[in-house]
């Protein structure tokens, strides 16, 4: 006995080095908090993007500790300098994430405490902050109080279990499933159809719907597919609509969509991931009207509501589907379903073991309020019209005005016109100072600016032009 108190106490002498003293933590936050304060002073003249390859040995695992200044230069180097940088205000591509410093505390302080939050009965707190910020949400979009969600790593695994509710509320399975019909749109983001496939749906008929000249779906082409698909004898279940597109920032017709969805027995989910959180703007509030009348909805915060990457939200009005789909019991669980009154979140997501993100948005919305989010909003839709008004007078193709806050343009030329706007969005990516993406329309290679970074302001959209307009007439010189 001696032997192996002797063994465990010279382990625990070694193992002590994972609970820094006090003052070690001092020192840590302290170093950590310089670069943080570093980081964040200098985006306003650093890049946005290097094309520079990361070296992976710098990322090796050795058997001897490094120093925080040591690690905190690595990560600098090799992982904030390189690739995007999406916490600047240059970032003008893909869908940008947000990263206010609030949310920063928030997860300092979850993964300080280490709450779980899945269940209850283990952190009632941490439950409780999550369904208080779901029934914000129920109230600005319309959704009973009896609906459930659920606070997710993003937008595909809120869009899942959606899809999974629906997939059970029609009882798709077996011979049903190459007979049932799904209708969405050609822009639909592409993790509704990965969540489909991943949830065993591979074999759905798939109709895309005719879309107008502002990429929304045509209602009327909806109601003739599906005439035409039930007088065929097939089982017409979902309609997916968005509330934002990734590629146009179109709305689609959601109340009118809604009301072909009720009168044909439809599940009506409603990807409003991206563009969800402008419906608390008063000028775009009415391109949500319907948006209530869904069966399930998702919307990512860490969009529109400028979080860090890594929170999105789920709403589903049908509670028995998502019990369906997700609920399961455990033996060693026992105590937390004798004592649990609330709905647990890990009964309505595939997640057992749940992160307490709720503390990333409720801090914030606590300590800002709710004004200065929906102020950075209708700054990004202004800001949006004030971009295209400039490239226009520079004499760039323009889509059409967008619903949102994403749209796309393009260099016209009569030949050559794709290898000339692809040489033009390489020489912005190489120059780094700002972030464009590109998508193709209707066959058409065309540069997409996406703002909705909270950090860009209207200096940045300048700057974004001038490097256009300069990259432009040098490949035209080259010509």
């Amino acid at each position: 006995m001696e032997d192996l108190k002797s063994r465990i106490l010279a382990l625990q002498k070694i193992s002590a080095g994972l609970e820094p003293t006090p003052s070690q933590r001092d020192n840590y936050f302290n170093e950590v908090n310089d670069y943080s304060n570093s980081f964040l002073n200098g985006l306003s003249t650093s890049g946005t993007y290097s094309p520079e390859k990361v070296r992976h040995e710098a990322f090796a695992l050795g058997k001897e500790p490094k120093s925080l200044e040591k690690i905190l230069r690595i990560f600098e180097e090799e992982v904030a300098g390189k690739g995007i940088k999406p916490a600047s205000g240059g970032y003008m591509g893909y869908i940008p994430g947000g990263g206010i410093y609030a949310s920063a505390l928030g997860d300092y302080l979850a993964d300080i405490t280490n709450e779980y939050a899945g269940m209850s009965f283990a952190s009632p707190g941490a439950v409780a902050m999550e369904h208080e910020l779901l029934n914000w949400m129920k109230s600005l979009f319309g959704f009973p109080e009896s609906a459930v969600g659920n606070l997710t790593s993003g937008g595909s695994i809120a869009n899942l279990i959606a899809l999974t509710s629906a997939r059970d509320k029609h009882k798709i399975k077996g011979a049903t499933i190459e007979k049932s019909v799904v209708y969405l749109s050609p822009q639909l983001h592409h993790c509704n159809l990965k969540a489909l496939r991943i949830i065993g749906l591979e074999d759905v008929i798939i109709r895309e719907l005719k879309l107008d000249e502002g990429s929304r779906i045509v209602a009327s082409d909806l109601k003739q597919k599906l005439e035409e698909d039930k007088a065929a004898g097939l089982n017409p279940f979902l309609l997916i609509a968005s509330a934002g597109t990734t590629d146009t920032g179109a709305m689609d017709p959601l109340n009118e969509l809604g009301e072909i969805a009720e009168a044909n027995k439809l599940w009506y989910h409603v990807d409003a991931a991206y563009g969800g959180f402008f419906i608390l703007s008063e000028k775009r509030k009415h391109l949500f009207k319907g948006i209530e009348k869904s069966d399930s909805l998702a919307v990512d915060p860490h969009k529109g509501l400028f979080l860090p990457f890594g929170l999105g939200a789920v709403l589903v009005k049908d509670r028995e589907a998502v019990f369906h789909s997700h609920h399961r019991s455990a033996n060693y669980m026992q105590d937390a379903v004798e004592n649990d009154s609330e709905i647990n979140p890990a009964d309505v997501s595939p997640e057992l073991t749940k992160h307490f993100r709720a503390l990333r948005l409720w801090l914030p919305l606590q300590l800002h309020g709710i004004k200065p989010f929906v102020a950075c909003l209708e700054e990004k839709l202004l800001l949006t019209v004030y971009f295209r008004e400039r490239l226009e007078e520079k004499g760039f193709a323009l889509g059409p005005e967008p619903d949102l806050s994403v749209s796309y343009f393009w260099w016209p030329l009569s030949e050559n016109e794709t290898n000339f706007n692809k040489k033009l969005l390489k020489e912005i990516h190489n120059d780094g100072t700002v972030f464009f993406s590109s998508t193709n329309i209707e066959g058409c290679f065309v540069i997409r600016m996406a703002l909705l970074a909270f950090r860009t302001k209207i200096e940045h959209v300048d700057r974004a032009v001038e490097l256009l307009d300069k990259a432009r007439n040098r490949l035209l010189g080259r010509l």
